[in-house]
């Protein structure tokens, strides 16, 4: 069985190890490479915000809009000093904060 792709920094990626899922952390170079990849071999695909935010707009929607494997954006893990409440961070996660 293949396990899921965690593909962003070192730091989150060492959580995402400890909880079971193969990382990547790929250079800019190499990111397209170990995307598809990944694309082709896991279930499902997360993306770290900050791998999301240096992909081509319209290669991000496309790959936001997979069903098989699903490929999610997950956020930057914050600091202790963040004082969002659960709400304002779903709405944000969501999309809908006004």
């Amino acid at each position: 069985m293949s396990l899921p792709v965690f593909i962003g920094d070192e730091v989150s990626a060492c959580g995402y190890r400890l909880a079971g899922l193969r990382v990547r952390v790929p250079d800019r170079d190499e990111l397209a490479r170990v995307l598809a990849a990944a694309c082709e071999e896991a279930p499902l695909v997360l993306l770290s915000a900050a791998v999301a935010r240096q992909l081509p707009d319209a290669q991000l929607e496309s790959l936001l809009a997979r069903l098989a494997p699903p490929v999610v954006v997950v956020p930057v893990v914050r600091g202790p000093g963040d004082s969002d409440d659960v709400a304002t961070r779903m709405r944000r996660q969501l999309g809908v904060l006004e």
